[in-house]
């Protein structure tokens, strides 16, 4: 497979689909596919014939408004026919603006309010733990999402229950909604505070690099600590005017602007 290409494909899908919905997220879509891929295409114990196979490892996706590339990798992998892309975010379709566990195969938890998932994900970890079940639970958090209180609760949790089992990748691209985290709220030194609250940390520099991205999770677990992958991402990546754009970062494809992305997407294929 030319992993190159088939991250090119899985942007034109997610494109193709937000222009669509006319709405959705397209920037934090794009800054994960790498991440996604790295995940589904490598290091994931998943059946797309049997998406609620209880021996699966368990992915939530905390970050649930960037969705759409979630839903462009669940296709390819044949949980649900690629058509459906179509349908996003749209009554006759299952594929919901935010991740819904009940509608869509594939998906572990309902997420969208920001935190909550990689809470809910320490529960499951915390869960196979306790049930002495040998899934991994990872969770893709946005680096804004990092702002709320409820993440650093999470992180104590883990490490407090060492949850070796249990994985945080950071989606860090620098922006939200209203700009860059910097000017809305300073994350201060990620790795830090992670090490801090008790967790192994690996980082990436380039989260937009698949070979990278893997390499980063074939890492193994210390014996007792969670880990947190802080992947540096490019906000919008692959479509030249949405990059490091926080105006991408919750806004309506026009067709003028779908145009521009798709002729960009296509001439690298």
């Amino acid at each position: 497979m030319d992993y190159q290409k088939k991250a090119v494909q899985l942007r034109i899908d997610t494109i193709k689909a937000l222009h669509g919905a006319k709405s959705g997220h397209p920037g934090g879509s794009l800054s994960e596919v790498e991440i996604l891929m790295a995940l589904y295409y490598h290091t994931l114990k998943v059946d797309p014939k049997n998406p609620r196979w209880d021996g699966r490892d368990r992915f939530v996706l905390s970050k649930g408004h960037a969705n759409p590339a979630l839903y462009a990798v669940l296709a390819d992998l044949g949980f649900f026919p690629k058509e459906e892309l179509d349908k996003l975010r749209k009554v006759d379709g299952h594929l919901q603006g935010h991740p819904d566990m009940h509608k869509t195969p594939g998906i572990d938890m309902s997420t969208g309010s920001l935190g909550q998932g990689m809470a809910v994900a320490a529960g499951m970890a915390l869960s196979a733990k306790v049930q002495g079940k040998d899934y991994q639970v990872y969770t893709l958090v946005g680096d804004g999402e990092i702002q709320e209180g409820i993440a650093w609760e999470c992180a104590m949790s883990a490490a407090h229950y060492k949850l070796d089992n249990y994985t945080i990748i950071v989606d860090h691209n620098g922006l939200q909604i209203d700009g860059s985290n910097d000017e809305v709220m300073s994350l201060g030194d990620i790795p830090a505070k992670y090490r801090a609250f008790g967790f192994d940390v690996i980082q990436v520099d380039d989260g937009n690099d698949y070979e990278k991205m893997c390499a980063a999770l074939d890492v193994p677990h210390t014996p007792g600590k969670p880990k947190c992958i802080i992947a540096e991402t490019v906000k919008g990546k692959g479509v030249s005017f949405m990059e490091n754009n926080a105006d991408w970062h919750g806004k309506g494809i026009d067709d003028e602007s779908y145009a521009k992305a798709m002729a960009e997407l296509e001439a690298k294929l």
